[in-house]
């Protein structure tokens, strides 16, 4: 029996790439959108547009059979989030019923929990409720902290405990998830009905989470380092994102928008929303997927 065929969106980014290399190893055939002219593959359609061009967004959905809805924006203002988070996903919703695609598998963010929180937060539940209202066959996933080769994102906690010192937010916990344990998820869920109208919040299996300051210490010992580390209380964030601002602008990733996020004390997965273990269960082990990624970023000569 043929694989289903993927629409995917965000197959450039960190999370999509490795979702397109693994849905193309276990036979799925795969379109996906992008801004940039990409050379053709033999396993990959790419389909060039973007979430705000309603006619590629048709095209991306043409013979596809389930839409993978990853793209997102995780920085910016409010305008940028609403524009991209919540109308981008009710543009892919629209396009996937005009394709007459039933299945959509939505990837948010455990920040969706707390929408007071942060504008990122508020925009991903939103779009969150535009899918649970769209009368598709739909699954939300709730990924926590995603890490591994090639995200960015991490990459400066790497470089900290390279150097051996290491800036925390206040005291708190958090779930963590290697990027190919999510893609295993998604690619799980898609022909899984059970997992219809289910929202998901996947972690690596560790019951309570990771302490900020346990984390931190873990990855230093696995670079070779003992790294000491410090607190940052929430104000002193706040004065770091300005000045971060004021020099990087656009490029900032400490935003006002991220300190309230960073400095919620409790971003540990909900046991209840779980996967079921017969439908997935991790298979990376954090300290084992912490040193497989530095390994990675050493190699590409991003951690030196």
């Amino acid at each position: 029996m043929s694989k289903p065929v993927l629409a995917v969106t965000g197959g450039s980014g960190f999370v999509g790439q490795h979702l397109l290399r693994m849905a193309t190893a276990e036979g799925y055939e795969v379109r996906a959108l992008t801004r940039g002219r990409k050379a053709p593959g033999e396993s990959v359609i790419w389909v060039e547009g973007a979430l705000d061009r309603p006619e590629s967004l048709a095209e991306l959905c043409t013979g596809a059979d389930a839409v993978i809805h990853i793209a997102g924006l995780i920085t910016g203002d409010r305008a940028a989030f609403e524009a991209v988070n919540v109308a981008g996903t009710a543009n892919m919703i629209d396009a996937a019923k005009k394709a007459h695609v039933r299945r959509f598998v939505h990837i948010s963010s455990l920040a969706a929990r707390e929408p007071a929180l942060s504008n990122y937060g508020a925009s991903k539940l939103r779009s969150e409720k535009l899918v649970a209202a769209s009368g598709l066959d739909w699954t939300i996933i709730r990924p926590p902290a995603v890490y591994g080769p090639g995200d960015r994102e991490t990459l400066e906690l790497f470089k900290m405990a390279k150097r051996g010192l290491v800036a925390l937010p206040p005291k708190g916990r958090f779930s963590a998830l290697h990027v190919e344990d999510l893609c295993r998820l998604i690619l799980a869920v898609i022909g899984d009905e059970d997992s219809y109208s289910e929202a998901y919040e996947p972690d690596d299996g560790r019951e309570g989470g990771w302490d900020h300051r346990h984390f931190a210490r873990t990855l230093s010992r696995l670079l070779g380092k003992r790294a000491a580390t410090v607190t940052m209380p929430k104000p002193l964030m706040r004065v770091a994102s300005r000045v971060e601002g004021l020099f990087r602008r656009r490029n900032a990733k400490l935003t006002a928008d991220r300190v309230n996020y960073f400095c919620h004390p409790d971003w540990v997965v909900t046991a209840e929303r779980r996967p079921p273990p017969a439908l997935w269960q991790p298979q990376v082990r954090t300290p084992t997927g912490l040193k497989q990624t530095a390994e990675w970023y050493k190699a590409e000569g991003w951690l030196r």
